[in-house]
């Protein structure tokens, strides 16, 4: 055989090796979508892995795990942000032993439904709890996780019960009845 083309040949081999799995995870991408159920209607949330994977692959697990379903929108802030992800009842996962998340800072701007990850003073704080932003936000520009952004249903956002304008906490707030993965055809 000849030593060139065996060469070329094994490259071949390398090369296929890193772009397969390119392909197909290209395929799971479909998946970068979660469809969340309100009383009031759907949203629909396009995630970006490319900008912060982490984040990324914490919500879809947690979101596989039924976690978020029948979870409050306890802190909504008029003008500012609606958060969620902190349970009000046994969720079946000890959330609080999940590994906190290394802050995966990126250029996207917190604008009206843009998803950060929700977290205390510490920069690598973030596990479970997220937020959407119902305005532009340039405080958090790059302070924040920012890993996803509502394509769809933003309105039903805005129309989320609200808190105190000091600290947000809602008194009766509305609840996720089911957010799970889906498809851009089913979307």
């Amino acid at each position: 055989m000849n030593r060139r083309k065996f060469i070329g040949g094994g490259l071949g081999l390398c090369a296929g090796a890193l772009i397969l799995p390119g392909i197909f995870n290209r395929t799971n991408d479909q998946h970068d979508l979660i469809e969340m159920k309100l009383s009031s209607g759907t949203v629909i949330i396009s995630l970006f892995p490319e900008l912060a994977p982490n984040h990324v692959e914490r919500i879809k697990a947690l979101v596989q795990a039924k976690f978020y379903d029948g979870m409050p929108f306890a802190r909504v802030i008029e003008g500012f942000m609606a958060q969620t992800g902190n349970p009000v009842k046994e969720v079946g996962l000890d959330y609080l032993r999940l590994p906190k998340l290394a802050a995966e800072l990126n250029s996207l701007p917190f604008e009206r439904g843009t998803l950060g990850m929700a977290r205390s003073r510490h920069l690598h704080s973030a596990s479970h709890q997220f937020f959407i932003t119902s305005a532009r936000s340039r405080f958090m520009d790059q302070r924040y996780t920012a890993f996803g952004k509502v394509t769809r249903g933003m309105e039903l956002i805005d129309q989320l019960r609200r808190g105190s304008a000091e600290i947000g906490t809602v008194v009766n707030p509305d609840i996720i009845k089911s957010m799970r993965l889906t498809t851009i055809n089913a979307a």
